[in-house]
C-alpha cells in the first residue's frame, strides 16, 4: 500500500494539545487547513523534545541564515483553545524530524506513523513512495515559537510535583522516597 503523507504547507492552525485529566493525558498533535483536520498521537516526552528542538532550530536559522526570528511569542500568539473534536487518531508517532525550508523560509515539521521495521533516514522529510504514513507541516517562524511555547505549558499543565521528590503527585499523594515510603499527600 502507498505512503500516505498529510502536507499543511499553510496550515490555519498546528498545535499540541490533551486528552484526558492529569496523570491519564494522551497527547496530540493537531493540523487543521480549510475543513481538513488530522491528529496524531504521540508521547509527552516528544512534544517536550519537538518544542525544544524547534527552540534550538530557530536560533541556528538566525544565526546562519539571518533570517528574521521572534525571540518570544506575545501572549496573543499562542494558541489557547481545546483542541478541535472530535479527535480521531490518524496514527501514532514513531518518528519525528525538523528542518528548514530556505526557499519558504518555513520550520518543516514532519512525524511518520511507528513502525516495527527500521526507517530509513531518506525517509524522513522525503517523498519516497513506500514508508511509514507522515503528517507534514510547514510554519512561519512566528507560528513555530507559538507552537513551541503552547506545547510547553501543554506539558508543564500536568500533576503537581512532589517538592521533596519533584515526582508527580497524584489527587490521593503517592509514596515518596524521601519519606522512607510514608505516604505523602498534596496539601492546598
Amino acid at each position: 500500500m502507498a505512503r500516505v503523507i498529510h502536507v499543511f504547507r499553510e496550515p490555519d492552525r498546528f498545535v499540541a494539545g490533551t486528552v484526558g485529566q492529569p496523570g491519564a493525558r494522551s497527547f496530540y498533535l493537531q493540523a487543521s487547513e480549510n475543513v481538513r483536520t488530522i491528529s496524531v498521537l504521540l508521547e509527552k516526552q516528544q512534544v517536550a523534545v519537538l518544542a525544544e528542538r524547534i527552540g534550538t532550530l530557530l536560533e541556528e536559522v538566525k544565526r546562519q541564515f539571518g533570517a528574521e526570528v521572534p525571540d518570544a511569542e506575545t501572549e496573543s500568539e499562542v494558541d489557547t483553545d481545546p483542541l478541535d473534536s472530535p479527535v480521531e487518531e490518524e496514527f501514532r508517532v514513531g518518528t519525528m524530524g525538523l528542518g528548514w525550508d530556505a526557499e519558504s523560509e518555513a520550520v518543516v515539521i514532519e512525524v511518520l506513523a511507528a513502525t516495527e521495521e527500521e526507517i530509513d533516514e531518506s525517509v524522513v522529510l522525503g517523498d519516497a513512495e513506500e514508508g511509514p504514513d507522515a503528517l507534514r507541516v510547514f510554519l512561519t517562524p512566528t507560528a513555530a515559537r507559538a507552537f513551541a511555547a503552547r506545547a510547553e505549558r501543554v506539558i508543564n499543565a500536568g500533576r503537581k510535583p512532589c517538592p521533596l521528590c519533584n515526582q508527580p503527585l497524584d489527587p490521593d499523594g503517592h509514596v515518596c522516597p524521601r519519606t522512607n515510603g510514608y505516604r505523602r499527600v498534596e496539601q492546598d
